[in-house]
Parts: C-alpha cells; sequence; structure tokens
C-alpha cells in the first residue's frame, strides 16, 4: 500500500496559488467575468451583476407577464449607448413593433437599430441562432414563443451565445421562471407604481439575492408606445441598410435579412 502524501505536499506555492486566485469563484460572492460586462444604467443593478454589467458572450433571460411591461426601457440606456457608438441592434421577433419616435426621444440611433420578423416557432429560433452565430451585433433582444421553447432549444442558443461579442436577451413569458434554464442569468420583472421596475435575479452566479432590486425607469417627454405592426411608420417597418459596415457585418446582415426563410435544417 502507497503511503498518502502529506497536506504539505498538496500544497502549491505561493507564488502558485496567488497566479490563479482570480480563477476561484467562491459561491457566497458574486462572480467575476473574464470580460467586463456593459452597464445597464442603473447602479443598483450593476452593483449585483456578475461583471457589473449586462454580460457579453452569454444569454440573459429577462422574464415577464406581458410584452410591454418595461423590459424594453430596462434596456434603454444600453441600446442608447450601443447605436451611438455605431454598433447594430437587433430586435427579433417583438411581439408589437416599437414606436419609432418613441425610441428616438429616448436618444437611440434608428439607423442603427435591425427589426427582424419570423412569425413560426421554427423560423423565430432558427433566425435567434443565427444571429448568435454572427457576431456581428452590438445587442440582440429575442422574444421567445413561450409553448414551443424546449431546453434542447435553450442549450442550443446558450452555445452559439458564446460566440457573440454583445449581450444577447431572450425575453419571456411568466411561466419560464418555474422552468429550468442553461441561461446564466434570469431576471424577473413586476411593474410598479410612479414608473419603477422591480427586478428579480433568479439566477446569478452569486449568492441568492432575495429581495428586488426597485429602479426608476428612464423618463423621455414620451414614454414608450407600442403599435400594431400594420400601423409603424414604413422607416422602421423596412430597416435602413447600415453605413459604413465591416464586412463581418455584410455577411451578418445578409443572413438576417433572409431569416424568414430557414434552411430544411432548421431547429423544429
Amino acid at each position: 500500500m502507497l503511503p498518502l502524501p502529506s497536506s504539505s505536499a498538496l500544497a502549491l506555492p505561493l507564488d502558485r496559488t496567488d497566479s490563479i486566485s482570480h480563477l476561484v469563484w467562491r459561491a457566497d460572492r458574486i462572480g467575476h467575468a473574464v470580460t467586463p460586462g456593459l452597464p445597464s444604467g442603473f447602479r443598483r443593478l450593476d452593483a449585483e451583476l456578475p461583471g457589473g454589467g449586462w454580460p457579453p458572450g452569454t444569454l440573459t433571460e429577462l422574464i415577464t407577464r406581458d410584452p410591454g411591461m418595461g423590459e424594453l426601457r430596462l434596456l434603454i440606456p444600453l441600446l442608447r449607448q450601443l447605436t451611438r457608438s455605431r454598433r447594430v441592434v437587433v430586435m427579433l421577433a417583438p411581439p408589437h413593433m416599437p414606436y419609432a419616435p418613441a425610441l428616438a426621444d429616448f436618444g437611440i440611433d434608428l439607423d442603427w437599430l435591425l427589426m427582424v420578423q419570423a412569425t413560426h416557432a421554427a423560423d423565430r429560433l432558427w433566425a435567434i441562432e443565427q444571429t448568435l452565430r454572427s457576431s456581428a451585433f452590438g445587442a440582440m433582444l429575442a422574444w421567445l414563443p413561450s409553448d414551443r421553447t424546449r431546453p434542447e432549444h435553450l442549450r442550443r442558443l446558450q452555445l452559439a451565445a458564446a460566440q457573440a461579442r454583445g449581450p444577447s436577451f431572450l425575453l419571456r413569458g411568466l411561466p419560464a421562471q418555474f422552468e429550468s434554464s442553461p441561461a446564466p442569468l434570469r431576471l424577473l420583472l413586476q411593474p410598479q407604481a410612479a414608473q419603477r421596475l422591480a427586478v428579480t435575479l433568479l439566477k446569478r452566479r452569486g449568492p441568492v439575492l432575495a429581495q428586488p432590486i426597485f429602479i426608476d425607469l428612464p423618463q423621455p417627454e414620451g414614454a414608450v408606445r407600442l403599435r400594431e405592426p400594420n400601423t409603424v411608420p414604413t422607416a422602421i417597418r423596412t430597416p435602413r441598410w447600415i453605413p459604413h459596415r465591416t464586412p463581418d457585418q455584410d455577411i451578418a446582415l445578409s443572413t438576417l435579412r433572409h431569416a424568414h426563410r430557414p434552411p430544411p435544417s432548421a431547429v423544429h
């Protein structure tokens, strides 16, 4: 029988432990991201998010009871920052088309906002995956059908999101809060009085946060209004071609414009 090594023999040299200490995550602390997150525009929320903001290269789920409960205004500071920096923001299959003048009132540059419509669930999942794999966007917002999204779909999307350089948001209905998900960050959004939003962190890399975070939503001259697709101005229903594109963006946008036509191998 071989003798067991002593505890001193198993110990790493001091300089070695110091060099890997930043790679060790303790469950009672908020996880550190390799790439810092993008500021959400809300200090209290950033303080509780791993990486200090919206994490790039991963999925973030925003769960609401109904569309238009404040989820878009929560992301307004991020969208404003990205579009002003000439980075494409993709909005994929929103249930209602955002009102273009109201978005402009928030300071969002509409020339860098790309809308993709996908009515059928299989088309939508395929379009989301292709967008994530393109990696040529600043942020992606995708509305998922609650009744047609399975765990294997989410796992596949999470793998694709690892290639993205910007944050990716999946907006889901209230029943999703009781379902398992591979998304590392999951938030439950509940509207409050006086234009406030209660944000509950259902899942994050860190300790459980029992109490919701209350934030004041951005307030332009007019609140974001939603219109039915057939009443939306043509300029926002048919997005403008992005000026000063990089070759990667050319490929990505070409793919996204045909996202409503999935190949035979599309996700079902």
